[in-house]
């Protein structure tokens, strides 16, 4: 395989613009993540309204999402991401502006969280689905995908770096603010790209909002791969990505290291997300996500009981780096696989049903991992949640032969 079959979508001058944009924003985003936390942690003092502050910000994805989907489909998809873009932007500047003045609050950070929460709701999947609108060859799906999965996991790895070195030489405020200047890079390639042909909108317009959605619920049910790709992620982010939230321990009292040893982790587990949206970004086609799909979470689960288990740094880091691929060729797999068996009319509505069983169910799974490490510990936890994925796995691979036909005869439908 060549680089520039890696870099295929870059044929396209509006995936160039859109993956710039994003480049930028992201690390600016991941950079007020990081230092949201850091205020969070530095003015309660508290790990446990940390972890109730992870949730309240998350919540919104599994409540508003399913409706953004019904409303990416009735407006343009561009205007709802510079609107969202733009409202983000002017909530990052506020949070700048208090944080620089020393008048910042918890209540701030919280109202301001809840608030971004709701836009990303519906932002996120907008932003799946504009992918499809922006490239030039319906087979780019995969490659487009994957190689924003790699852009997400790379602004990861990089923006913590970043905002730590920042908020230790100047103050969190400057992180806030580059964050909000961060967005015109985004805003800017949004309205720079320009289209051969009209946006896809629903035709139904005068059908109402619910029967929308009932709509769009029913034709992810009926359709077995949709149903049973939405059923392994949902159970996936549940059991397992909590693993996140739990590092923490794991850093300091079983590896006795301290917020170095975190960073360290963190980046280990971004970095094997980077190195999974990179292989995926060779492939030609959706044909065959499937299989890795079905294999994704074993290998997922493996990695992550043999991490639980370890006492040793390095290799903690060596496991931790296969669970962060495992992650990204379960999430980008299954996205680029719906993105491309999706109908037109009703690609808003799966990718919303997508990001509400992504982010939307992942704070719960924090809130039930995090109790089970406090009756267990977080080792058993981790298996726990580890076994629970790879048995999900094996359901799936069951019933791989129906789901590899149906994949099949909808990629040759569309293309």
């Amino acid at each position: 395989m060549s680089v520039m079959q890696t870099l295929q979508s870059f044929e396209s001058r509006n995936f160039r613009l859109f993956f710039s944009g994003q480049m930028i924003s992201m690390i600016g985003s991941f950079m007020a993540e990081t230092t949201t936390a850091w205020l969070v942690y530095s003015l309660t003092n508290s790990v446990a309204f940390l972890g109730l502050f992870g949730f309240i910000s998350q919540f919104p994805h599994l409540m508003v999402s399913p409706l953004a989907g019904v409303w990416i489909e009735r407006f343009n998809r561009r205007t709802i991401l510079i609107t969202a873009q733009f409202t983000m932007m002017i909530v990052s500047l506020i949070l700048a502006v208090l944080a620089l003045t020393g008048l910042v609050r918890i209540w701030h950070i919280i109202g301001a969280s809840i608030l971004q929460g709701l836009i990303a709701s519906i932002e996120t999947p907008t932003r799946y689905a504009f992918i499809v609108d922006i490239i030039k060859k319906k087979e780019d799906i995969t490659n487009a995908t994957a190689l924003h999965s790699s852009l997400l996991s790379g602004s990861r790895i990089v923006a913590p770096a970043i905002a730590g070195i920042i908020i230790a030489n100047f103050s969190p405020g400057h992180c806030f603010l580059i964050d909000t200047i961060s967005y015109i890079a985004v805003i800017f390639a949004l309205v720079a790209i320009r289209f051969d042909k009209p946006l896809i909108l629903q035709k139904n317009h005068h059908h109402n909002i619910w029967q929308d959605l009932k709509e769009g619920f029913t034709y992810a049910y009926k359709f077995l791969p949709i149903r049973y790709i939405l059923l392994l992620i949902a159970l996936f982010s549940f059991m397992g990505m909590p693993y996140l939230r739990i590092m923490p321990v794991f850093a300091v009292e079983i590896l006795h290291g301290d917020s170095s040893t975190l960073g360290w982790l963190t980046g280990a587990s971004g970095f094997g997300a980077l190195c999974g949206g990179i292989y995926l970004s060779y492939r030609t086609s959706a044909i065959g996500l499937e299989k890795i799909i079905a294999i994704a979470p074993v290998i997922f689960g493996i990695a992550l009981i043999t991490f639980s288990l370890s006492n040793n740094f390095w290799f903690s880091l060596m496991t931790i780096t296969i669970v962060g691929c495992g992650y990204i060729l379960e999430y980008s797999s299954s996205n680029a696989i719906l993105q491309t068996i999706s109908e037109d009319e009703k690609r808003g509505r799966i990718m919303s049903l997508y990001n509400m069983f992504v982010m939307g169910i992942i704070p719960f799974g924090n809130l039930f991992i995090g109790g089970l490490a406090s009756i267990l510990n977080a080792k058993n936890a981790l298996i726990f949640g580890a076994i629970c994925c790879i048995i999900g796995s094996i359901s799936f691979y069951l019933k791989l032969p129906i789901i590899e036909k149906l994949v099949q005869q909808s990629y040759i439908k569309v293309a």
